[in-house]
């Protein structure tokens, strides 16, 4: 606490000072006012100062809070950020709505089962004269599912040569059947229910084992473990054809994730890996590394020729994208997500006291040049210049109105912090203006990484390099099989069996097994709508 000032010192007496005490005490007042003033003025900047950095506390609590806490959907329930009919929409089938049509299980098998009332029950109660059978049946269907585990026996004839050739040998035996791991005593029906189960059902092997231990198998932890590291090699032929497919193309999704890999690793800190998904419209490729560095991408992407076609990446405002070799010289032009930058003017809806409505006016505004580049989409021909001016209006309308409120100086720091980042990132935002088939969100991506990301929730990660690996290249191969809609439990049965034939080596023509490889009637045998297990 600052004490008052110590009183002036006295003064020689003058004839003008000894005739007007009253000024002299006046000078006196006003000094000491004038510090006073100086006192409540620094008190009141640094209760300003103490207040916004309360307030910005209290922001990052929330932000925090929403975060740990939060709805993972931002959709909102209530005010502005709710439907226009104020009402919550109920689950389930919509008024209005078409029904959804039944399911097609013309391609299951069918058993059939007859059912007849017993002899005692075939005649009256009353009388006792019998019952006469009536013509035709009254069905009724149920589905049911069958699964157990058996032990194959394989016997292998022996035959002796009736001649005496010299060439041939004493006895001669039947070849066995092929096998994934030579000397192994699991079939390939066992390998392909872990790595569906694993991979595509995300379920721990753990649980697996739990769940085949129920049907009277007993598989060790050890066992599935080896056998994993030996069938690795069996995919890389196949990983290889995708990643040419996706070097091949011309726009490209990308997006990162954590992935935990528990080994010890020199000069790093830690196991938390970074996995990396770059998707396009044909192919998916996970790529794990340790770090989060510009290089990754870079290295993934490769020598880019300047050939003169324009080539796309979609992705968030991560700096290493910004960072890539390629995209500073200008052979891959990045695309920005809309969806990200709504998110920031959700959070200073939600986080920011006060500016509710202003975050929530941004957000609508987003939001009506989502609905206008669908509309431009959407339209024929004839339609589109016109749906296509009214949606570049609404875009410069946003510009102007982000510069204007920019140009305010006493603007406030949270609101600052999202315009100042729009107008940072908005030639890649507004890329998808004159090239209307890159989307406006990144989406894409996000949703492949869906599947890494429940999984790592479940089992947490690799605790091998090797298994990590693994990791990205299954999720790569089978989130490829997803974009052509084709079983992967049909698929993966097809690719094991050639395995399997080639001695538990990669088949020489593993290249055919890609999607876009396959003939038309493969792909219609494997398509996931009709396929059955």
């Amino acid at each position: 606490m600052e004490m008052p000032p110590p009183p002036l010192p006295a003064r020689a007496a003058s004839p003008c000072c000894s005739a007007c005490p009253l000024k002299q005490e006046l000078t006196e007042a006003r000094q000491q006012a004038a510090y006073w003033k100086s006192l409540h003025a620094r008190a009141k900047q640094r209760e300003t100062e103490l207040e916004r950095k309360l307030e910005r506390s209290e922001a990052k609590l929330k932000q925090l809070d929403r975060e740990l806490f939060g709805r993972s959907s931002e959709k909102g329930h209530s005010g502005k950020l709710s439907s226009e009919s104020g009402r919550l929409r109920r689950r389930g089938q919509q008024p209005g709505r078409r029904g959804p049509s039944r399911r097609d299980t013309s391609h299951l098998s069918s058993e059939e089962e007859w059912r007849s009332l017993a002899p005692e029950q075939c005649r009256c109660d009353r009388c006792g004269l019998p019952f006469e059978t009536f013509p035709g049946t009254e069905d009724s269907e149920m589905f049911e599912i069958e699964v157990r585990a058996y032990k194959r026996m394989v016997r292998r004839r022996r035959y002796q040569p009736t001649c005496t050739c010299e060439h041939l040998p004493g006895i001669l035996t039947a070849p066995g059947p092929p096998k994934l791991i030579p000397k192994g005593l699991y079939g390939i029906s066992v390998w392909e229910t872990i790595l569906l189960d694993k991979f595509v059902f995300l379920r721990p092997t753990h649980r697996l084992l739990e769940d085949l231990r129920s049907h009277g198998i007993d598989l060790a932890m050890g066992t599935v473990t080896g056998g994993l590291k030996r069938l690795a090699p069996l995919f890389h032929p196949i990983r290889e054809g995708i990643l040419r497919r996706i070097h091949e193309q011309l726009r490209w999704h990308a997006d990162e994730t954590t992935w935990r890999v528990f080994v010890s690793v020199e000069g790093k800190v830690g196991c938390n890996w970074k996995l990396w998904v770059f998707q396009s419209a044909s192919a998916v490729v996970f790529v794990l590394d340790p770090t989060r560095k510009a290089q990754v991408p870079a290295t993934f992407f490769g020598e880019v020729e300047r050939d003169g076609q324009l080539r796309i990446l979609s992705a968030d405002r991560f700096s290493s994208y910004k960072a890539m070799v390629q995209v500073k010289d200008g052979r891959i032009r990045l695309a920005f997500c809309w969806v990200h930058v709504r998110r920031d003017f959700l959070g200073v809806a939600q986080d920011w006291p006060g500016q509710r409505d202003w975050g929530v006016g941004w957000v609508e505004a987003i939001g009506e040049l989502f609905h206008l580049n669908s509309l431009r989409l959407e339209a024929p021909a004839e339609q589109f210049e016109s749906r296509d001016r009214k949606l570049r209006a609404a875009v410069k309308k946003m510009k102007k109105q982000r510069d204007q409120e920019l140009r305010d100086e006493q603007l406030h720091p949270a609101r600052r912090k999202v315009l100042k980042s729009l107008q940072d990132h908005w030639e890649g935002l507004t890329l998808f203006l004159d090239h209307p088939e890159v989307p406006m969100d990144n989406n894409a991506a996000e949703r492949t990484m869906r599947d890494p990301v429940c999984a790592r929730k479940q089992f947490f990660g690799s605790y091998a390099t090797w298994a990590g690996y693994l990791a990205a290249t299954l999720f790569s191969v089978f989130a490829t099989l997803e974009l052509w809609e084709i079983n992967p439990r049909l698929w993966l049965r097809s690719y094991l069996e050639a395995c399997a034939q080639a001695g538990g080596k990669p088949p020489p023509d593993a290249g055919r097994w890609l999607p876009w490889n396959l003939s038309l009637p493969e792909r219609t045998a494997m398509a996931a709508v009709t396929a059955s297990s």
